[in-house]
């Protein structure tokens, strides 16, 4: 079921399609490290479902089409700890 909360629409689960200041839109994806320290970058990509493969990962990554915290990450194994934000293609996950 989708409620709207001002410029935030709930989706189901654990997602949300946020109007940025832009306004633009994103989805954005609430990711649990369930008591892990971190998650490599590029596994993080595979677990979400926003890639197919760990070659997919790595070329989106190489290519500087992700984002950690705002900023282009193209190391692929780079440690994603709770409190970072994650961007590609549109979609955003928030570690925690």
């Amino acid at each position: 079921m989708e409620r709207v909360k001002g410029d935030v629409l709930e989706l189901p689960g654990n997602s949300y399609r946020a109007l940025c200041r832009d306004r633009t839109e994103t989805i954005m994806t609430e990711f649990k490290l369930d008591g892990r320290e971190y998650i490599e970058l590029n596994n993080l990509l595979k677990v979400m479902g926003l890639v197919e493969s760990g070659g997919m990962a790595k070329t989106a990554i190489a290519e500087g089409r992700v984002t950690v915290d705002g900023h282009p990450e193209l190391r692929r194994r780079c440690k994603i700890r709770t409190g970072q934000v994650v961007g590609f293609e549109g979609r955003t996950i928030v570690v925690t």
